[in-house]
């Protein structure tokens, strides 16, 4: 375990048996591409440094996914709570947990969902005028 910030939520590292409910608890966030397909999130978890859950009473109610050096620079990647657990501070256990102690790493992240820019603020982030983004591609179809 590797904090519990209230005494009924428990945040951890995934399991394999949490796969499905954490890509589910996503897609219903509105995350697709890479949750889309079982297979293709459960790659993209082993290529992951981070991949916490948030569980309360045996169930999955948040999630993240963060990668990072450990000593200079984090990105953290995907966060995602249950609409009905929100403004509960799971999601602020979540990123804490994924931070660590470490004041001396540079976080950041892509705040461009509508609303989530104001949790990111409260929990400590700023708005950078630093970072610079090479949007992917678009793949045939799409």
């Amino acid at each position: 375990m590797i904090m519990r910030p209230r005494p009924e939520l428990e945040i951890r590292e995934i399991l394999p048996s949490d796969m499905e409910a954490a890509r589910r608890l996503l897609q219903a966030a509105g995350w697709v591409g890479a949750v889309s397909e079982p297979a293709r999130f459960r790659e993209l978890l082993s290529r992951s440094q981070r991949a916490l859950v948030a569980v309360e009473q045996g169930e999955i109610v948040g999630f993240l996914r963060a990668l990072t050096d450990g000593m200079e620079n984090g990105y953290i990647s995907m966060l995602a709570v249950a609409e009905p657990h929100r403004r509960k501070g799971i999601g602020r256990a979540l990123v804490e947990a994924a931070m660590g102690d470490d004041p001396g790493i540079t976080w950041v992240l892509r705040a461009a969902r509508g609303g989530v820019a104001g949790f990111y603020e409260r929990i400590g982030f700023v708005k950078s005028q630093v970072a610079m983004e090479r949007p992917r591609a678009r793949k045939s179809g799409n």
